[in-house]
């Protein structure tokens, strides 16, 4: 009965041993309790059966007998079961123990190579692109076109390097916005006009993986003191970057 209440438990252990990893979403683990339930029964069944055994045993020694010519089969069977599954439990928990590393490592690397730190502290946002610097900034440009926002600029600051003679992988400031939603932004907070029209960076790193950056319009909000009802009109950049992105 014990060992059941254990059974009925080991779920939530192994529960408890993935708590605090981001990269091991939560599990049910339900036939660990039906099986420990079912092991409580048994052990209420060995009982029942033991008194009847012991009583049996106290009326065999009365009449001048003996209850020890031969093995308990209920001992027996009971220590087998007992001994099997504490060994299948045990190289369960070796398992979990030693798949969860790599499991933590291989993770690790995939974050590593989907995305790049964000730094809350300055409001910038980066996330990586499925496509080429120019490819990225073209699919922007159509957006933008599509939307009827206007593109100020498009700075090439690796082709302008490349001018000067400096070695400088594909790097790209598209600068767009709309005075209709800017405007009002600039009446309400006038500093924000400091970061505005809004930008979106697009680079290339050494292992030839493209970036996307942004300043984050939650950020520009704080650091502004932008009105919740105006905080819409720089939302934008967010749904630009992320279907670029794509």
């Amino acid at each position: 009965m014990g060992f059941g209440f254990v059974v009925a438990r080991f779920g939530l252990f192994l529960q408890t041993m993935r708590m605090g990893q981001p990269n091991f979403p939560a599990r049910t683990y339900g036939l660990s309790i039906w099986f420990g339930t079912a092991l409580i029964a048994l052990g209420i069944i060995v009982n029942l059966l033991g008194a009847r055994s012991h009583v049996r045993l106290i009326q065999e020694l009365n009449r001048g007998g003996t209850g020890f010519n031969r093995p308990s089969s209920l001992a027996i069977a009971v220590a087998v079961t007992l001994a099997a599954l504490g060994l299948v439990m045990a190289i369960y928990l070796v398992s979990v123990r030693q798949t969860r590393p790599a499991q933590v490592e291989n993770s690790q690397q995939n974050s590593r190579e989907n995305s790049m730190p964000n730094h809350p502290e300055n409001g910038i946002v980066t996330i990586s692109s499925h496509h080429s610097v120019d490819q990225t900034v073209a699919k922007l440009e159509e957006m933008l076109k599509a939307k009827g926002v206007k593109e100020f600029a498009l700075i090439d600051h690796s082709g302008e390097a490349e001018k000067a003679g400096l070695p400088m992988r594909p790097t790209k400031l598209v600068i767009f916005g709309s005075p209709k939603a800017g405007t009002p932004l600039m009446i309400a907070a006038p500093s924000i006009a400091i970061d505005l029209p809004l930008k979106i960076l697009v680079w290339e790193d050494a292992d030839g993986k493209v970036w996307i950056a942004y300043n984050a319009p939650a950020y520009l909000q704080t650091r502004h003191g932008l009105p919740q009802e105006l905080a819409q009109n720089i939302g934008v950049v967010e749904t630009l970057a992320a279907t670029a992105a794509e």
